[in-house]
């Protein structure tokens, strides 16, 4: 993230006035997907739990949903040293927990030392790791803090957004907050109450203290369709994602209560088997080697069909890595993806293959087919292989399409490495190139078409591998970028995972909500939950 954002205040859109039409007060109800495996915000690693988290914790630094701009929250400023090493952190003074607990950087530096805990395991204290060695956390005052890592962390202020600041002496430990609402009630397999923190630190642009809402009632529910037919009754006044047919659904019913935020950061895609010891046919292993095999199924897939008749066109054909969503991440100068089957053909003669009779044979008259797989009981993914099935017939190849359940997908991905090709997705839920290490190094377990390789089977896999390591050391965010760009131009010409869509990101948002403004960035409906407000309404989503 551009650090000539670092200093920005408060938007405005954080700041805007009660509406007219508005009132505060009320309890805003919507669903979490499962079940809280904790409220201890150091300890994080499910997707109910980080929602919690987001909507209690108070953070240092918050990553505005928006804009993708840092700013100030608990910490009104800060400064980097020159080796990246160090941050120091000015704080807020005169602020309280919720339970009444003053606010000070002791908190901050009790709450690094469990984040950053060996013993804790941390999901979120993972992320700041880097190197041998201890960090060092000095408090010359009240409201100041230097914290220094063992070595350079890149992108490390963007790090402090998933950091709730935990209270150092409260009896309530994890459960006294600094964010706009606090945990009153949970009952398991059933819902978590949240109540307005009378503390939280916020205030509008008329001095009216935040959050507006009185409270948040969320529901423990998987069931998707149940939820939809709830908000269709006025019982939810959100969902924080919807899939393409509920979305069409919804936006048939009223276009007002259907909010599309545009292409997310997940994506969809491909790649074939490349692990030496897989127990594939060796005239196979050499296809899928052959970057030009790989470049000409890419150009054989047409991806805006995929998008139009799977996604009824809420998706966008991908382009690489990085959704253009990821404002700053993203390079620009890729190319559009293009279906183009006859440049595809060219391709794969080029490479030594032969199309004669709408069958494409190898050099050695091995007729070109391959089986895809991907987890069973997904109709979304089973639509995109079907697709990609025929568009491949369209050059000759034969592709069949076997589901999986998920625990035996990830049996032949991980360890007996059965499988020739393979269909899922990747959920992106950080920014920073860092956050995909395990994914581009060639040691890294989710390297998926040859993961954990002792060294680089591929001169451009060294390559990744060089450029991924620079660009965590660089010191400024702009030569990080450059030698991400070049990864992202390596994946384009490689085509090791073969991207297909960035899928929308779809909610649901009731006319009885005032101010929501659904974004990309989790979470999508609800990021500026502190200044939703409630008007009374009996129309769709209404509250009740």
């Amino acid at each position: 993230m551009l650090r000539t954002l670092r200093h920005l205040s408060v938007l405005a859109l954080f700041l805007i006035a009660p509406a007219a039409h508005a009132q505060s007060g009320g309890v805003l109800h919507f669903c979490l997907h499962g079940e809280p495996k904790t409220f201890n915000p150091i300890l994080v690693d499910d997707e109910a739990s980080e929602n919690i988290r987001y909507l209690t914790g108070g953070v240092l630094i918050r990553l505005n949903r928006q804009t993708q701009g840092l700013e100030p929250a608990l910490a009104t400023s800060w400064h980097l040293s020159k080796d990246g090493r160090t941050i120091t952190l000015q704080l807020r003074k005169g602020l309280y927990f919720s339970d009444g607990t003053p606010f000070t950087s002791e908190d901050v530096a009790y709450t690094m030392k469990m984040l950053m805990d060996p013993q804790l395991h941390s999901a979120t204290g993972d992320a700041f790791r880097s190197g041998d060695g201890n960090i060092d956390v000095q408090t010359p005052s009240v409201d100041t803090v230097a914290i220094t890592f063992p070595a350079r962390v890149a992108g490390l202020e963007q790090l402090f957004d998933q950091v709730a600041i935990l209270s150092a002496h409260s009896p309530k430990k994890e459960m006294a907050v600094l964010g706009p609402f606090y945990v009153s009630e949970y009952k398991a397999g059933s819902y978590v109450e949240l109540k307005r923190n009378p503390n939280y630190w916020k205030r509008d642009a008329q001095g009216h203290p935040l959050p507006y809402l009185e409270g948040l009632h969320l529901d423990i529910q998987r069931n998707r369709d149940i939820e939809l037919l709830r908000f269709r009754r006025g019982e939810l006044q959100l969902i924080n994602r919807l899939d393409s047919e509920s979305y069409v659904r919804l936006q048939k019913e009223d276009a007002n209560v259907a909010r599309n935020a545009g292409a997310g950061l997940d994506s969809d895609h491909i790649w074939f088997n490349e692990i030496p010891a897989a127990p594939l046919p060796e005239y196979k292993k050499v296809w899928f080697r052959s970057a030009q095999f790989r470049a000409a199924i890419s150009k054989a897939i047409n991806r805006d069909d995929i998008c139009r008749i799977v996604f009824a066109g809420y998706a966008k054909p991908a382009y690489g890595p990085v959704s253009p969503a990821n404002r700053f991440w993203f390079n620009s100068a890729l190319p559009a993806p293009k279906y183009d089957p006859q440049r595809a053909l060219s391709l794969l003669i080029q490479a030594g293959f032969r199309f004669s009779n709408n069958e494409l044979r190898d050099q050695f008259g091995n007729r070109v087919e391959f089986t895809l797989v991907t987890n069973s009981g997904n109709a979304v993914r089973e639509k995109i292989a079907t697709m990609i099935q025929q568009d491949l017939a369209n050059v000759g190849i034969k592709m069949n399409v076997v589901t999986l359940d998920f625990p035996s997908l990830i049996e032949r991905m991980t360890r007996t490495f059965d499988y020739e090709a393979c269909l899922l997705g990747l959920v992106n839920t950080d920014l920073d190139p860092n956050g995909q290490m395990t994914v581009w190094l060639s040691s890294g377990e989710n390297h998926q078409w040859n993961p954990s390789q002792k060294t680089p089977a591929t001169t451009w896999e060294a390559e990744i591998d060089t450029l991924m390591r620079e660009q965590a050391t660089a010191l400024t965010d702009k030569k990080r970028k450059e030698k991400f760009d070049r990864v992202q131009q390596i994946i384009y010409e490689q085509q090791p995972f073969i991207y297909l869509v960035n899928r929308d990101v779809l909610t649901a948002v009731s006319p009885a909500v005032v101010g929501a403004a659904p974004t990309v960035l989790n979470p999508p409906a609800f990021w500026n939950v502190d200044v939703l407000q409630l008007k009374p309404s009996t129309e769709l989503g209404a509250q009740k």
